[in-house]
């Protein structure tokens, strides 16, 4: 019988750190060498703490491949999306685990499935207020909405693998990035994406409403132009106070707008890194917010640095940060998504080599 083997959370190497005595995963994650906890009247940062034993090993010989989306649901279940790419080895030894994989809050598999009709490379996760799951694909032109255990899809906007070229199409999509769906009315807000470069809105029924975003240059994106994205549009999230707060990724900055797409402010992840360099993916990955009712706190996914930085929302300001590259418990490679549970803690998800889920506990408050 196969092994059950474990989302990858670089156990052999914490092992061999815990026997040498060189490495203490429940140490605190304090600031990082890169940003100091800011000064004045605002709130202390959280602190966090990363779980290295969670999640629990996968049942029936299952691997995970990129783990390309994290979210939550009203019971602090998190579902993850998994992108099941497996290496010849990993095939050799194990079975490719189900796209959709829903977690408890102690790590154990409550539930996965796969739907008949995918979107290609999953991309992006999102719980609405009744519980439905919505998935996106930067590899295709669909974002689908399914009940809550995946039995029936509920709804989908665009058209499988017919893309919209125009940045401007009322019913295609162009390798969406991302989705978030309004409470108070059901609206649909899609990050679109990797192929256009525009927030697109529809009703609770797939019907176009409006639209806003146009590609950036780099002097553009630098200047801190609002509504001009340079690069891909790889978050939508949606406020208490709200407003639309988009991930401008390459652009190094979170643009926030009201829900009809005016232009507010931009929140600065590091201005200046990258941008204007071929190579650089960019500061701006993923968002999610702290769950206290004002949303204190934005926390931001870096895969260019690989940290995930603690903003203060109101004020902009990065306050603290934690992260490095590598593949030890607590640090990152290709660090992609986050999402937050009620009690506040952290999901982190890793696509291209980090492969893994992992959850940072909140412990209190900072210094």
């Amino acid at each position: 019988m196969k092994r059950a083997l474990y989302v990858y959370v670089g156990a052999i190497v914490m092992l061999f750190s815990l026997a040498l005595g060189l490495w203490n995963p429940l140490s605190a994650l304090g600031p990082t060498p890169q940003e100091d906890v800011g000064e004045g009247s605002e709130a202390p940062p959280p602190k966090f703490q990363v779980d290295p034993f969670w999640p629990k090993p996968l049942p029936h010989g299952w691997i995970t491949g990129e783990v390309a989306g994290t979210c939550v649901d009203s019971r602090d279940h998190l579902f993850i999306l998994n992108r099941r790419k497996l290496t010849e080895k990993e095939l050799r030894r194990g079975t490719p685990a189900p796209a959709v994989i829903e977690l408890s809050g102690d790590g154990s598999v409550l539930n996965a499935w796969t739907p008949p009709v995918l979107p290609d490379t999953l991309h992006g996760c999102y719980v609405d207020h009744e519980d439905n799951v919505w998935i996106a694909g930067n590899g295709d032109a669909i974002v689908q909405k399914y009940a809550h255990d995946g039995s029936t899809l509920l709804l989908q906007i665009g058209e499988k693998g017919n893309f919209d070229p125009t940045n401007q199409s009322k019913t295609l999509l162009n390798r969406p990035a991302d989705v978030a769906v309004d409470p108070t009315n059901g609206d649909i807000y899609i990050a679109d994406g990797y192929g256009n470069h525009r927030v697109v809105v529809f009703d609770r029924n797939g019907r176009y409403l409006r639209q806003w975003g146009e590609q950036a240059t780099p002097q553009e994106a630098e200047q801190g132009v609002g509504g001009k994205l340079l690069g891909t549009v790889h978050c939508v999230v949606l406020g208490k106070d709200g407003l639309v707060y988009v991930c401008d990724r390459k652009g190094n900055r979170i643009q926030v707008f009201d829900k009809t797409g005016r232009f507010r402010r931009n929140l600065w992840i590091h201005q200046g890194v990258g941008s204007n360099v071929a190579a650089s993916i960019g500061t701006a990955w993923d968002i999610a917010f702290s769950p206290d009712p004002s949303q204190t706190f934005l926390y931001d996914t870096d895969g260019e640095q690989e940290v995930l930085w603690i903003v203060g929302r109101q004020s902009g300001r990065i306050l603290t940060g934690f992260g490095r590259p590598g593949h030890m418990a607590g640090e990152f490679t290709f660090l992609h998504t986050i999402t937050v549970d009620s009690k506040g803690n952290l999901y982190a998800g890793e696509t291209i080599d980090g492969r893994r889920v992992q959850r940072f506990n909140l412990i209190g408050r900072g210094p």
